[in-house]
């Protein structure tokens, strides 16, 4: 349970967390500046045909070329991607939560995507400009991939070294939170999300339910290469499963495939056929690498999975799990992580520092060790945190009143 933080301070610093994300286009001309982004980026697909970088034409074909289906597809789910919203609604609650538990400092929240606007390396100068005092780079992905988060760190690192160059570095200081596959209430939120939907349903049908966690799959390049993300959504699973008393059959499976390269699987939509076929009628999708509600789990499980498979199979029940969202045991993980953090040196974990095996990324390194050597300021950490004294007497205080 997280405790209100009673501090001494007169001073607030201005601490800004920076919600980094995919993000998503808003609107049918906001999706191919997203797919162009999306394509160029070298940490995401580290193909050699890309090292011609913005100059290259290849992304710009594959942009123009997919532009039409995207467009259709988000059309489907009410012309853009929420993801914006809903990472406006989760930013507004974890702040207003954080700020009743730690009101010694001025906190405000940002968005940084990484291909669609707001862009990461703009929020950066902007949070400069609002004259934040340190920025907590908080990763909205819970697993940890070079593709996902280490995309996202590497912009930023990126960017900190270009504005030095430029003559104007970024006077705010920066610590991360890298990575919470395991933090406790992210597995109590999946749990009880889990129950809402399995208590939706008949007794009888209810055991015989199979529980499908489905991630966003990488490519076995990337697996290959040594990405730590296979291992932490498996440990997110095993861990809301033993939540659950592993109260239902269940398997891990991966979404998303693009291209004709081999992906991480099974494909979600191959497992789903393949249980139906072996006489599983009732299946639960869980989306358990995604923080709320966008094409993945609007299109792609709830109609692509969903409502266009139960035509084929008319017998079965295929649902899903509601997203993340607003859901107010997940608002407390948010603000319970940023606290933990604000009342920690600030430093990443120790994974943070360690390579892949064969990354050959020259940029990961640098970015690797520029974060794990991060920590908070000693002005923030004064602010922030209580000492084990006064906890202990607030404690002790309580003990007594309730005798």
């Amino acid at each position: 349970m997280l405790r209100r933080i009673c501090t001494n301070s007169t001073s607030k610093p201005n601490v800004g967390v920076l919600m980094l994300n995919l993000g998503g286009p808003e609107n049918s001309a906001a999706v191919h500046p997203f797919l162009l982004r999306l394509f160029s980026d070298r940490d995401l697909i580290p193909l050699p045909f890309l090292q011609g970088g913005k100059h290259n034409l290849l992304p710009r074909y594959i942009a123009k070329r997919r532009t039409p289906k995207i467009i259709d597809q988000y059309n489907k789910i009410g012309g853009g991607s929420p993801i914006k919203m809903w990472t406006e609604a989760q930013g507004s609650a974890m702040v207003k939560r954080v700020q009743e538990l730690c009101p010694d400092i001025n906190l405000s929240y940002y968005i940084g995507f990484r291909y669609a606007e707001p862009l990461t390396e703009d929020t950066l100068d902007q949070m400069d400009a609002d004259g934040i005092d340190h920025c907590i780079a908080f990763t909205q992905y819970p697993q940890y991939s070079c593709s996902t988060s280490g995309s996202s760190f590497n912009g930023i690192y990126r960017h900190l070294i270009n504005r030095q160059k430029e003559g104007r570095p970024i006077n705010m200081t920066i610590s991360a939170i890298d990575r919470w596959s395991t933090a406790p209430l992210l597995i109590q939120s999946f749990k009880e999300l889990i129950l809402k939907q399995l208590e939706k349903l008949d007794p009888k049908e209810r055991q015989k339910a199979v529980l499908l966690f489905s991630a966003h799959s990488l490519p076995m390049k990337v697996v290959n290469r040594g990405d730590p993300y296979p291992q932490e959504v498996s440990a997110t699973v095993e861990r809301v499963m033993e939540e659950l008393d592993f109260c239902n059959p269940y398997r891990l499976v991966w979404q998303s495939k693009v291209g004709p390269s081999a992906w991480l699987g099974a494909p979600t939509d191959d497992a789903i056929k393949g249980l139906i076929k072996n006489g599983n009628k009732t299946i639960i999708m869980v989306p358990i690498a995604f923080t709320s509600d966008h094409i993945e789990t609007l299109f792609e499980m709830d109609i692509e999975y969903g409502e266009d498979m139960k035509k084929e199979y008319p017998d079965a029940n295929i649902l899903r799990c509601e997203s993340l969202n607003v859901h107010p045991s997940f608002i407390e993980c948010l603000s319970q992580l940023v606290v933990e953090h604000l009342q920690s040196d600030g430093k990443t974990v120790p994974q943070m520092g360690l390579r892949c095996p064969m990354c050959t990324n020259p940029t990961c390194g640098p970015m690797r060790g520029f974060f794990s050597s991060r920590e908070l300021p000693d002005a923030i950490q004064s602010s922030c945190q209580a000492s084990i004294e006064e906890v202990n007497e607030v404690d002790d205080l309580m003990s007594i009143a309730s005798v």
